[in-house]
Formats: C-alpha cells, structure tokens, sequence
C-alpha cells in the first residue's frame, strides 16, 4: 500500500466520520483508556467509535487529530504489521498534532496485536473494534498485557431501537403518548431483531440471509478452514430448533452424524467454540449443574432474533425465550444462568439479584400456568429469591400463591425494563 493511497485515506476518514448521523447509544466510554469492541457483524462497533469521535470534537478535539482507518475498504490489499508502521509514519507527515487512534476492523492485519501493544506503550489513545471474539483469546490478552478494556456491543436494546425510530423514553410521558408505537415497534423487533441498519427495513428478512451467509462462509468455514461446513449447517438449525433445551455436545454430535456427515465429539465442541467466537450464539450454563455438566450440557441462543428468525417456522415461542437470554447476556454478561434440576426448572436465574425468570407466551392454559409458577416456587424452597418473573408475549398481571408474589409482565415492558 503507498504513502499516497494511506494519505488520501486519512483525510478522506476524518470527513467522513465528522458527517456521520447517529443514533446516541447508551455506552459512555472512560476517559484516558483504550478500548478493544468485539462483537457480532453490524451490531454497531463503528458506530460506537463514531460516536465517541463525536463527544471528543464535543470537548474541543480537531478533526486533525483523529486517526480512523478502515481495514475492509475495499481499496485496501492485503496488509501486514509493517503496513501499520506506514500508517503511523503517514499522519505523522501529515499532521503535527498527536493523534487519537481509531483502528476497524484491525483483526485483518496478522499480528495486528503487537502494534497495538505498542501505540498504549506509548501513551497514545486508541480504540479497535474486531468481529472476532478470537480477539479476547488468552494469547491475545497476554499480549496487550491490560493495556486495554474489552467492551463487547450487542445489538439494539428496546430503547435504543425506539430511539433509532424516533421515540425517546426521556421525553415527558413517552410511554403514554406513544404507547401504541412502542407495542408495535416491540413486535417487529422481536420478530427481526435489533441489528441496526435493520430499522425501517420493511422487509429484513433477505438482508438478515445475506448477514448470515458471511458470518458462516467468512467468520466460520473460511476462518477456521472448516471442512465438514454440512456437519456445521446442521448443527447451526440443530441449535436454532433447540434454543429452549440444554444440548449436550454427544448428543449435538449423534444428531449431526446420523444425517449422513458422521463427526466427533471433539469436532463439535471445536464447533461450538467457533460459532461463539463469532458471535452467533451465545452459551448459557446450569447454575446447579456439577462442572462437567456446566460445560457439556448448555444453552445456546442467537445473538439477534434476526438470525434466529431464520431457521424457524412456527416460531413464536423460541423468539420470545431468545430475546429474554440477549437481553440478560447484554445486562449481565456472565452472571444469568438456566437451572434444571430434579426438584426445579427455571428458564433463567440471576443469582445477584436473586431473580428468577420464566418465559411463556401466554399463560392462559392452566397446564402450561400451573408448570411455569411450579418451577419458580420449588427454585425458592431451595434457592433464595425475592423476585419472580414470568415474561409474557402480551399478558400482565400478578398472581399470589404460597405466600409468594409472581409477575406476569409483557414482552416491551420487561424489555424497558432491562435496559440501563
């Protein structure tokens, strides 16, 4: 890559980023630390770093001093370390100011780490986003050795869609004056989800395809040089399918196997590492379950109803159980669990908070009432809880049994609710 192309580029980014709209997350970044944003294709890593780009100008910082650089434009060769040198050399001849550094889509460049080792090394600011959670591999965080915060970004929460749809929950009396928008919009994202250039899609469903097809071609076949890709497409809808029952890898590789595309154990955990690597799924363990069966017997979620809307037919209820598990991941990370048990199954548990959570679409059946309050009030005899919750896809209310108080809350609300 020449100076001159490097150079064109830079200024051509330092325009462009200072005319980007935005839509204003709810992320506020710690001043003086660099960042590393992984996360799931679109789910707006680039955005966060424009919004931030936005808040320094806000404070006084030129336009000159940023440095952003794309790595996927496609003017772009293939580049290696010492490209990253030249990079810096470029502005330097541009510039005499000391710049910011807003690196995209950085995992491109092998051995991109060691130059970012070095740029904190030197006090410089920097922040990087990469679609590989490859990027938070032990290897790789040994060597920026602390230097950097990991934040992950998720797609849309509620809020922030609405607000990407003109609805701002600050506004005086939002949720009454618009509270007919709101269930509507609710729908649509539980429906499509909450990747950001899906808002205002009247049909998302191709565009969600096309998203998919990368993640698998390009994130998963290309990058860990998958050669059973049939095996990896069966389990991908065997997971779609399964989104509500643990799965333990034997049993992904038995199903795998007997459509004809026989593979191991060990190749389906490997599998299963690389899809969360990628951001596709999203690992839930059992909170009471012994170690062995913490690691071998999990959950797994989409990361966007978008994709998972993909693989399903009569979808309904896997839709509303998915959404319920990003939103905790988004809000609790690691810290929300399933439990199963021989006493007691409940769809999630967030010890901290001692809360409960089960999903029903409705519960207007006495069975299906009577098995998800069943669940929740034997987890209290054994675990403590002062909070029990059932989402509901539209249905509120509050039931009192045992001398316990169950809520029944709709879908959006408890979305509201979740949101920082």
């Amino acid at each position: 890559m020449t100076k001159d192309l490097i150079k064109i580029l830079i200024a051509e980014y330092q325009r462009y980023v200072t005319e980007v709209e935005l839509v204003k997350r709810n992320v506020e970044l710690q001043d003086g630390l660099n960042y590393v944003f992984v996360g799931l294709r679109h789910a707006g890593k680039s955005y966060l770093m424009f919004q931030h780009i936005a808040q320094l100008m806000e404070q006084g910082h030129k336009a000159e001093e940023i440095l952003y650089f794309n790595f996927e434009d496609d003017r772009i060769d293939s580049l290696d370390i010492s490209d990253l040198d030249l990079l810096k050399t470029c502005y330097e001849e541009m510039y005499d100011t000391r710049p910011i550094f807003f690196l995209d889509e950085i995992q491109l460049v092998d051995k991109w780490e060691k130059f970012a080792r070095r740029l904190a090394d030197q006090k410089y600011r920097v922040y990087i986003t990469g679609s590989n959670a490859k990027m938070l591999s032990s290897e790789i965080a040994t060597t920026l050795g602390g230097r950097y915060m990991i934040h992950e970004v998720f797609p849309y929460s509620f809020a922030e869609y609405l607000k990407a749809n003109g609805i701002d929950l600050h506004t005086k009396n939002a949720l009454y004056t618009h509270n007919k928008d709101i269930v509507k919009l609710a729908d649509i994202y539980f429906q499509h989800g909450g990747l950001p250039e899906t808002v205002g899609m009247k049909n998302p469903r191709q565009w969600m395809s096309n998203l998919f097809s990368k993640i698998f071609f390009g994130d998963l076949v290309a990058r860990y040089k998958i050669r059973n890709d049939f095996a990896l497409r069966v389990m991908i809808r065997k997971i779609a399918e399964s989104v509500k029952q643990p799965q333990s890898y034997n049993r992904i590789a038995s199903i795998v196997s007997s459509t004809g595309k026989k593979v191991s154990t060990d190749t389906v955990i490997d599998y299963m590492e690389y899809m969360n690597e990628s951001w596709l799924i999203l690992p839930f363990e059992n909170f009471y379950g012994k170690l062995q069966d913490k690691e071998s017997n999990r959950k797994y979620y989409f990361i966007d109803n978008g994709l998972l809307h993909l693989f399903l037919v009569d979808a309904e209820t896997s839709l509303l159980e998915n959404i319920v598990a990003v939103n905790l991941k988004r809000k609790y990370s690691e810290r929300c669990y399933f439990w199963n048990s021989k006493n007691a199954e409940v769809d999630f548990l967030i010890p901290d908070e001692e809360t409960a959570i089960q999903v029903s679409y409705s519960m207007n059946n006495a069975d299906t009432a009577k098995r998800e309050v069943d669940g929740l009030l034997k987890l209290a005899a054994i675990q403590p809880l002062k909070r029990m919750i059932v989402v509901t896809k539209d249905e509120e209310r509050v039931l009192e049994q045992d001398g316990f108080t169950i809520e029944l809350i709709p879908l959006w609300k408890w979305l509201l609710e979740t949101t920082d």
